[in-house]
């Protein structure tokens, strides 16, 4: 039996990427995960698949956020597919959807940001909201930040903006409630190679440069944080609440040195 058996855990996109090997990891420690995505239903099913050859338990939920009753609908096929397993209320909740910018601020549109406002932010911050009354005591709510809220990139300044609203709203929420033994926190990733980030992460010049940038040499994976967030989510993370955890392998801890 995993450290996560009996729990439940909401995954939001989790079709892939990140938040696919989030959902694989919670699923293998036990939780029934429910796999949010927005369009792409066919990566959806193979993550449930996946983690049911596997022997877990898990059931696709469908939002997409920025439309209208977005919130409403997700947790409509929530509390049902927990209710069709006999499952009731919520344990964990990781925030992971999201969407990125790849635009300086000169060419950054109203409606670009609205949009990346109301993916990145508001949508975890309603879904939070929804989610406290299943939450139950002792449970964990992960944001998934990033490490452009900590440097400087100029294309990402929609991006970073939004990452930086996110993450500020883990210790005011953790403070709040904390009295239930819930904790709330946020897991920055620096460059992780995934589907998203393979336009530009598969050129390999700008691979090698981020490489010469980070402590450890290495672009991440998902598997990298997802392991993080499986510790936050899990009893070891108990007494570990409203803090960014900086998963970027040491990106930008300054000048690396010859021996």
């Amino acid at each position: 039996m995993g450290e996560l058996t009996g729990r439940t855990a909401l995954v939001t996109g989790a079709s892939r990427g990140i938040g696919r090997a989030v959902a694989l990891r919670l699923a293998a420690e036990g939780a029934c995960v429910a796999v949010h995505y927005g369009t792409d239903a066919h990566a959806a099913e193979q993550t449930v698949a996946r983690i049911e050859k596997e022997g877990g338990r898990a059931f696709a939920v469908r939002a997409r956020f920025g439309a209208q009753d977005a919130v409403d609908r997700l947790f409509e096929q929530l509390t049902s597919g927990l209710a069709e397993r006999g499952l009731n209320g919520l344990d964990i909740l990781v925030n992971n959807a999201g969407i990125s910018s790849g635009h300086p601020i000169a060419h950054v549109t109203p409606e670009e940001l609205r949009q990346l406002f109301e993916v990145n932010v508001s949508a975890p911050f309603f879904v939070t909201q929804r989610a406290l009354p299943l939450l139950k005591d002792g449970g964990r709510v992960i944001n998934m930040g990033s490490t452009a809220s900590r440097f400087a990139v100029s294309v990402q300044i929609g991006y970073t903006l939004t990452k930086a609203a996110l993450e500020a709203l883990a210790p005011t929420l953790a403070n709040e409630l904390g009295r239930r033994g819930i904790t709330v926190n946020t897991v920055a990733p620096g460059a992780i190679r995934t589907e998203l980030t393979a336009g530009y992460l598969d050129v390999p010049e700008v691979a090698a440069e981020l490489e010469a940038m980070t402590a450890l040499g290495r672009l991440g994976d998902p598997q990298d944080v997802a392991d993080v967030v499986g510790f936050l989510a899990g009893p070891r993370g108990r007494y570990v609440t409203g803090q960014t955890i900086d998963v970027s392998g040491g990106t930008y801890l300054g000048p690396i040195m010859p021996a």
